[in-house]
């Protein structure tokens, strides 16, 4: 499969110059922000590990799921009033993670500078395959095949420019 790339670059700046207002035209957001993103757990005490001990989020809740009796739904503070949740769902076999169309690509959570370089050091420490990119992003997969992005861009920005 060949693709256009100056034909998409064209439909990219059509995209932006008819929907891109500059900020000061903007309006404001209707949300508040992203109060949880919501992933499937196989393991719920191995995501706890992954996500509480190497990652350094803290749990902040562990409940029963209100829409399948059995499953657990907990959650991550990832900083800025912001959580990562996850459902677990005994007896379901929902198979493995799967990048689809409609689908999660991959979560990108924003953490300082020196945060970042010590979190890197802990995911080569214990062995999670990981790719650095632009020195300042680093992807790997959580332990049931999540993307995760951990960025030290603050947030609103990405590699250097303004996306807020």
């Amino acid at each position: 499969m060949t693709v256009d790339l100056a034909a998409i670059e064209k439909q990219r700046d059509l995209l932006r110059d008819t929907y891109l207002l500059p900020a000061d035209r903007r309006p404001a957001s209707s949300a508040r922000g992203l109060h949880h993103t919501a992933l499937i757990s196989s393991s719920v005490e191995r995501t706890i590990w992954f996500y509480q001990d190497l990652l350094e989020f803290p749990l902040t809740e562990l409940i029963e799921n209100r829409d399948y009796p059995g499953s657990s739904h907990f959650f991550f503070d990832i900083g800025n009033d912001n959580l990562l949740a996850f459902f677990d769902f005994p007896g379901l076999d929902v198979g493995p993670y799967a990048e689809v169309l409609g689908g999660l690509h991959h979560v990108a959570i924003s953490v300082e500078p020196e945060r970042w370089e010590h979190l890197v050091r802990k995911l080569s420490d214990a062995g999670v395959e990981h790719v650095v990119h632009s020195g300042v992003s680093v992807y790997f997969r959580d332990p049931d095949g999540a993307r995760i992005e951990l960025i030290a861009d603050p947030l609103g920005e990405m590699y250097g420019q303004h996306v807020l």
